[in-house]
């Protein structure tokens, strides 16, 4: 059996079934950011962009289970995806602007970015420690 820590170093990736190293992905990651010139931080940066993707990707996933279908099936009822809608959240590294997806009826209540809330906490730390257990080993 695993223990945490394997469990947080590795994850199983959905549609090739391989097992993903967090670990080598975080310092490929950092190495591809540094060879383009891109900062650790601010504006544009890695985890700024790292972070943006993890919330649109998550907040998509509670679309798809709120409307009871994937993107392009046929609905199970008149509530379909409704585009999206700019929003920028402050965390921890910064400001970030994501793109929050709607629903036709408005009855999608999102966790990982609530309406109206601006300020988000959370899923910032797990990007930093991701990133960071991918420096350990320079």
């Amino acid at each position: 059996m695993a223990d945490a820590t394997e469990t947080l170093d590795e994850m199983i990736d959905p549609v090739t079934g391989e097992i993903i190293d967090q670990k080598d992905l975080a310092a490929r990651l950092l190495a591809q950011a540094k060879e383009q010139g891109v900062s650790l931080v601010g504006p544009g940066g890695l985890l700024s962009g790292l972070t943006k993707q993890v919330r649109e990707t998550a907040l998509e996933a509670e679309l798809t289970e709120h409307l009871g279908h994937e993107h392009g099936q046929t609905p199970m009822d008149s509530n379909i995806g409704n585009g999206t809608r700019s929003k920028t959240v402050l965390t921890e590294i910064g400001p970030v602007e994501i793109e929050v997806p709607r629903d036709r009826d408005g009855s999608l209540e999102p966790v990982i970015v609530p309406k109206r809330e601006r300020r988000l906490d959370g899923i910032d730390q797990i990007v930093l420690f991701l990133s960071a257990r991918g420096t350990d080993d320079r």
